[in-house]
């Protein structure tokens, strides 16, 4: 029954949401792949953002709500993972770029 109140009190967020998943969907499904490596560096650039945030939040929650400093710890883990992983899969895309020494 809360489940229920809540989605009928948060019901235009999650409209919102929804429609933020398919605009998203939809930009970067169009986008040509020349243009993936650029939007690939602007990503880890918000996802640095993100993991800056969780460190913030995660340093202001109260030392005995176990939930929040384990939920803030696992942000900070995926966040970097997916921060360095992106500057990762951004080197080895640029590396098809780069022209080979030939061994003439």
């Amino acid at each position: 029954m809360i489940f229920f109140n809540w989605i009928a009190e948060n019901q235009q967020i999650i409209y919102i949401v929804i429609l933020m998943i398919f605009v998203g969907i939809e930009v970067i499904g169009h986008v040509p792949g020349v243009l993936h490596t650029p939007l690939m560096s602007g990503a880890n650039a918000i996802h640095g953002v993100v993991v800056i945030g969780a460190i913030i939040v995660t340093g202001r929650a109260a030392t005995d709500n176990y939930l929040a400093l384990i939920l803030g710890f696992l942000a900070v883990v995926v966040g970097t993972l997916n921060v360095v992983g992106g500057f990762v899969v951004t080197d080895r895309m640029l590396e098809m770029f780069r022209r080979r020494k030939s061994n003439l």
